[in-house]
């Protein structure tokens, strides 16, 4: 399908917009994403950076920037919260556990939706907290399924190995126990966009006494069959958008 809007320029903006969906990005690999020549992806991602539709992160690399985000706090119309909020809930009461819903944003993950366990001892991570992409499950999801040099560079320091990135791929799940914070466990499952990639983690946390050292065993299907239920919600509001 012919996705031209007859606006050249915009075009190859939005191509340079939509090969950072996935993450972090490199000026060599945006070329490589988009098809277009080094010079007019350099001139484009410079531009975008200068009204802040794209940023970089500490290694230089091109990132979706904090305009974007702006923006769609200001029109209401972030899909995947708005999709995530009573299948957070479900799944809270489902487990008894606190749920969260995390994406990437350059070196960090941040929480962008969450549902706390009401009563109780619980693992408290309010919407906006930004968490480390070197521990702990839903850091684990978001790395598993990058390309080759993304995933070494996100390995560079991580309290996680290759082996245990590659059971996540696997079973379609992460756990840790501890990793992120002492006596914490999780549980996470990624959510796919329209386009398949993997674009958030939903999780489950809260105390290993509650959870104990195996807590996949417990709750994997759950999370991730909420997982699977965000991720079809997603594609059907894409679809329904594209009909309108």
């Amino acid at each position: 399908m012919d996705n031209s809007s007859g606006v050249g320029v915009l075009d190859k903006a939005a191509m340079v917009l939509d090969a950072l969906e996935a993450g972090p990005t490199t000026l060599a690999q945006l070329v490589s994403a988009t098809g277009l020549s080094r010079p007019t992806v350099h001139r484009l991602a410079q531009a975008l950076v200068h009204h802040r539709l794209l940023g970089k992160d500490i290694h230089g690399r091109f990132i979706l920037g904090s305009r974007l985000v702006e923006l769609a706090s200001a029109a209401g119309e972030d899909r995947l919260i708005a999709a995530a909020g009573p299948l957070l809930i479900q799944l809270r009461d489902q487990t008894g556990e606190s749920a969260q819903v995390f994406r990437r944003q350059g070196d960090s993950r941040v929480c962008v939706a969450s549902a706390e366990r009401p009563v109780g001892l619980r693992d408290t991570i309010p919407v906006g907290t930004q968490l480390s992409m070197k521990a702990g499950s839903a850091a684990q999801v978001l790395l598993a399924w990058e390309d080759h040099q993304r995933l070494l560079d996100g390995l560079d320091g991580a309290r996680f190995t290759p082996t245990i990135l590659s059971g996540v791929r696997r079973r379609g799940w992460a756990q840790s126990l501890g990793e992120r914070e002492p006596g914490v466990s999780s549980v996470s499952a990624p959510v796919r966009g329209p386009n398949g990639r993997v674009i958030a983690a939903v999780s489950i946390s809260g105390p290993i006494e509650r959870l104990t050292r195996q807590p996949g065993k417990i709750h994997a299907e759950a999370v991730v069959h909420t997982a699977v239920q965000l991720s079809s919600a997603l594609r059907t509001q894409d679809t329904t958008t594209r009909e309108t």
